[in-house]
């Protein structure tokens, strides 16, 4: 089946079906090609946007000499003017995750459609999508990675914010008043309150397509999560497949896409992703995260302790939280 060998394929809820995905050369078919032309176009901005939030340093030295001097008003000044461009980044970082929850729901819709019988059907014939898919979930994952360790990008808006209330009390005219207005802010602001506001976009995304689309079974979307997270462990546990890889980058690339489907079924699945019925084998995810250099995974295990939502229920095995302590 071209790049996409299929390992295993089998029905028992004991065990996974097993894929190995080329995701380094999977190549979109006549059928795929429409919605992964639409798709390509918001993954080729993907990068440039990691680079803007990994080079992000802040206004943090302005900010607290403007607090500090009150009145001085060249401070004031210095501080607004180094505040207003960062601004401007956080707004463009944010339209895009509004960008990218469009491009998820294209994807789930063709993925989940009843052009095939299952979704094992689904990933074999339009891997090109199913690539996609992984990629938006490893850009999700690295931008949350990012935003978690930078303070600053929640200080700097904060900083704006207020200093924004003020103008606007002392009806002081702010030049750039029309690149945020109050509206825009709050949902911005909501977005970076979270720990992981691109996770939770695609999150409330995929709760968002199966809340609409009533004529599909909702097993039609989980199931896809599920394989999905299954080809990962797969190729990340077999030498043999994972020899496959021609970098080292791609074995990165497994362990977020991993997580972040886990996450998602985690939030789409009525009892989540750590359930005795789940069709995702957690212990042998959690077992292949366990097995990497530990400070390359750390950032991914702490995605599943702490941004899931079934975790901490009752009805989790033991086991699986005992592994994620």
């Amino acid at each position: 089946m071209g790049n996409l060998l299929k390992v295993l394929t089998c029905t028992d809820l004991e065990q996974e079906p097993n894929f190995f995905l080329d995701f380094e050369n999977a190549q979109p078919t006549e059928a795929e090609q429409e919605v992964w032309e639409q798709v390509d176009v918001v993954l080729k901005d993907a990068m440039g946007i990691l680079d803007e939030l990994q080079a992000y340093k802040g206004a943090g030295q302005e900010i607290r000499e403007a607090i500090q001097n009150p009145n001085d008003e060249a401070l004031q000044e210095q501080a607004w003017a180094a505040v207003v461009p960062l601004v401007g980044k956080l707004k463009k970082f944010y339209e895009f995750s509004q960008r990218l929850e469009a491009a998820l729901h294209g994807l789930l819709g063709a993925l989940t459609s009843e052009t095939y019988s299952d979704p094992t059907q689904h990933l074999e014939r339009e891997q090109a999508l199913a690539k996609q898919f992984a990629e938006i979930l490893h850009f999700t994952l690295r931008f949350d990675e990012l935003k978690m360790t930078n303070p600053a990008i929640q200080n700097d808006f904060s900083y704006y914010r207020r200093t924004l209330s003020r103008m606007w009390i002392n009806n002081v005219q702010a030049d750039n008043e029309n690149e945020v207005n109050n509206e825009l802010a709050n949902r911005i602001s909501l977005f970076y309150a979270d720990a992981t506001p691109m996770l939770k976009t695609l999150s409330d995304g995929t709760t968002k397509f199966v809340s609409e689309n009533k004529n599909l079974p909702i097993e039609n979307t989980t199931e896809c999560l599920s394989t999905m997270a299954s080809v990962c462990k797969v190729m990340l546990e077999t030498p043999e497949y994972r020899s496959r890889f021609t970098s080292e980058a791609t074995v990165s690339f497994c362990l977020r896409v991993m997580v972040g489907v886990i996450i998602l079924y985690d939030y789409v699945h009525p009892v989540g992703a750590f359930a005795k019925s789940s069709k995702i084998d957690m212990k042998g995810c959690i077992k292949v995260l366990k097995d990497q250099p530990p400070n390359s995974v750390e950032g991914l295990l702490n995605a599943l302790r702490y941004t899931t939502k079934h975790l901490n229920d009752d009805s989790t095995n033991k086991t699986i939280k005992s592994m994620l302590q």
